[in-house]
This record gives C-alpha cells, structure tokens and sequence, in this order.
C-alpha cells in the first residue's frame, strides 16, 4: 500500500492576512486586500492597484535577525520564509535542533527572487561600486534563496530546492513534495511557494494589457472572476505553505491534521493545438482534470468543491467548460466553485500556494467562502454552471473533496485533491 500523506501544519502571508487567523477571517467574510498602488501610479501604469501582504517591521523581526535585515530587499524571500516558518511551528515541529533533520526538506517555488536586491545590485556594478554589495546579494538574488534560508532555519536535510513553472508553480510544489513522501524518501516536506512583488514583476503583465485599467479609483472592485465585467487581473504576491507529512510519522506524534493529499497531476498542453505560451490547450487541461481524480481514486461524481485558477480575463469561460467536459457535471450537478483572486489578485507564482491553504481551510472546517464582485455572473459561465455553484456569500457545508488547479505560462497545468481526513 502507499503511504497516506496529509497536512499537519500550514502557514501564510497574504495580501488579505498574515498567519492563518488574520487569513480564515479574511476569506469567510471576503475582505480584500486589493489597494491603490501609489508607486505603480508614479511609474504611469494602466493598472494602478494592486495586492501585496502588509509586513511590518516587528513581523519582519520575528523571522529575521537584525542582520539578515541589514540591505535586505526580497519581497518574494521575505514572504516565503514567513509562511514557511508559521507552517512548521503550526505543525508542532522543533526548532533549533542542534543536528540536521534528515527526514524533512522543503520544495518551495518562485518565479523570480530579489527582484529588488537584483536592481540594486545592477546599479552598484554598473557604478564601480561592486564591493558595496554586501554579504548577502547572493542568497537574496538565486532562484532557491527561500529554500536556502528555510533549509537553514529549520534545519532541513532532505530534498530542499526550489521549482517554477509560473502560475502553477505552488501546486506543483505540493505535488512533488507528495510525491516524495509517497515514495518513502522523506517523512514530511514543506510544500510552497511565493512571490516578489511590485513595479519590476508586473510591469511585464502591465504591458501586456492583461491586468485591469478600470477600477483604478475602486480597487477592492477591480479583481471579478467569472464576472461579466471582469477586465483583467489584479497584480499581487504573497506566499503559503503546507507542511506535508507521512500519517503514520503524523499519528505518531499526535499532530493535527487539516486535511488529507489524495493525489493529483501535472502535464503541459505542449503549446500545441488551442495551446500557446499564454493560453491552456483545452484538451492538456481537461486530461490534467481527470488524471487527477483517477490518480486520487475518487471519481466525478464525489468532488464536493473546486477552487479555480480563474484569473479574471477572457479565459475564466474557457476554464469552467474545461471543468464541466473532464467532469461530466454541468447545471445544478456541478461542484461548488471559487476563486480567491477575488480578494487577494493573481500573486503569480505564490497563487497556487496561497490558494492552496484556502482550499484546505475550508475542507478542515467546512465552508465554501464566497466570490467577491461577481454578482454579474458570465452569461457563458451562467448557461454552464447554476448560479448557487458560485456562491457570493459564504456557504457553510461540509466539504470531502476539493480539487485544487492551476493553469501558468507555458501552457503547463497542476491539479491537487484534498480530502477531509478519515481514519479508515
């Protein structure tokens, strides 16, 4: 038999709420953390709000001493290894072991790493300035520099390393540190990932004229998937992290558990057919789906609840008819289903993490919460899926199974299904 993998600890920096109280309070009640972006609006991008988690000096403290802060500027690290620490002490883990911990590691995901730091750090060679860069540019500006501080925080001697596949990059975390646990190769992994943020990330997006123009002076309205208004993405970031754990090592320790991994696929479109760099091949998504459920072995029918990847633009139709085909479920039949970048914008290579510990929350305690600014369903959307499948206000009902998805650049595709934890 293969090994039961389930979660025993989870962590979060969100745009809406920083650590899983400030988070579960803020996606019950659908509060926002889309804002104005001040900085975004000097630099004269069309989209000028934004979602970012709001990390204050003494938070920062909490996780870093006072010389990692020294010339520290990476969003996307910073935001990691709070997550990531809060997902370990949550899990009832110890810290400063005096020996490495060989049975634990971390898959933690980004896209970039130190943005900032990297600009700085241009700007100082650029000016001879080579030897001001400091001790620490190095780890701020590598693509694993949050696995790097983790690994070293908590103490990690297993598999720790970093992965990225754009938007689906925290799911296929998840999916590979499940991996690993099934396999028996490590007892349990920190699965996550995070984002930088700000003007040097989305300024691509910006550019690209996939990220809103029209809700610069109401922000908290300017993320609405599904919606028929909707008009493009909200830029964000932030992180989440889940710590995943062989249940007998679990039990044996008396730990919490939130939720059980089922199982789960990844696979890519292969650019081909109705794929491309920046849209999902249609048939790529649709295998991802069903693969995922056959791997978990639950079928159609038994999902209770979905949280797409449904980002607000022109492709949230093309995904809901991609979940009623893998389905076979469409009307009233159809699973509930949500999106938290309603709230919390598209945090890019953090989403499918941070996501991820929302769709577990409401499996551990029973609830659905609500899609903000989608009062005005798609009417594609409406004549596929009945309009109380997508709840504007929170749902409480018990939840066994949850598919989690991601769709990221590349036309590379992530699904992940939790289930409610049973003894038997």
């Amino acid at each position: 038999m293969k090994k039961r993998v389930v979660i025993t600890g989870m962590g979060v920096c969100a745009p809406n709420g920083i650590g899983l109280t400030e988070f579960l309070e803020a996606i019950r009640s659908g509060k926002s953390g889309i804002a104005f972006d001040t900085e975004l609006a000097d630099l004269v991008f069309s989209c000028q709000i934004s979602a970012k988690p709001q990390v204050s000096d003494e938070t920062k403290r909490e996780y870093f001493t006072e010389l990692e802060l020294r010339n520290f500027d990476a969003d996307g690290i910073l935001y990691g290894v709070i997550a990531g620490m809060q997902a370990w002490k949550d899990a009832g883990l110890p810290f400063n072991s005096e020996q490495a911990d060989f049975g634990s590691g971390t898959i933690f995901g980004s896209g970039t790493s130190g943005i900032g730091k990297f600009r700085e750090s241009i700007y100082k060679i650029d000016d001879k300035n080579v030897r001001r860069l400091g001790s620490t540019a190095v780890v701020q500006t590598m693509a694993s520099g949050v696995t790097a501080y983790l690994g070293g925080k908590l103490g990690l001697g297993n598999l720790v390393t970093t992965n990225s596949s754009a938007c689906t990059t925290g799911t296929e975390a998840i999916l590979l540190s499940y991996d690993r646990i099934v396999s028996g190769q490590a007892k349990r992994m920190l699965a996550g990932s995070t984002s930088d943020s700000g003007p040097y990330i989305w300024g691509g997006f910006d550019a690209m004229r996939v990220c809103t123009f029209k809700h610069n002076g109401d922000p908290e309205q300017g993320s609405r998937p599904m919606s028929q208004t909707a008009s493009g993405f909200v830029p964000g970031a932030g992180a989440g992290a889940l710590l995943l754990e062989d249940l007998e090592s679990a039990l044996a320790r008396g730990a919490t558990i939130y939720a059980e991994v089922l199982g789960g696929n990844l696979n890519s479109g292969g650019q081909k057919g109705e794929g491309s760099m920046t849209a999902p091949n249609p048939v790529a998504v649709q295998r991802c789906i069903s693969d995922a459920l056959a791997n978990s072995g639950i079928e159609a029918k038994d999902l209770d609840a979905i949280n797409g990847h449904l980002t607000a633009t022109s492709k949230d139709s093309l995904e809901i008819e991609n979940w009623t085909k893998a389905l076979g479920r469409s009307g009233a039949d159809f699973p509930y289903i949500n999106s938290l970048k309603s709230t919390v914008g598209h945090c890019l290579s953090g989403a499918g993490s941070v996501e991820s510990v929302a769709a577990v929350l409401q499996v551990k305690y029973g609830f659905v919460f609500p899609n903000a600014n989608c009062d005005d369903l798609h009417p594609e959307i409406a004549a596929m899926v009945a309009r109380e499948k997508i709840p504007t206000q929170l749902v409480e009902t018990q939840l066994q199974y949850v598919a989690k998805a991601s769709f990221g650049f590349g036309d590379v595709n992530g699904c992940v299904i939790f289930s409610r934890y049973l003894t038997e």
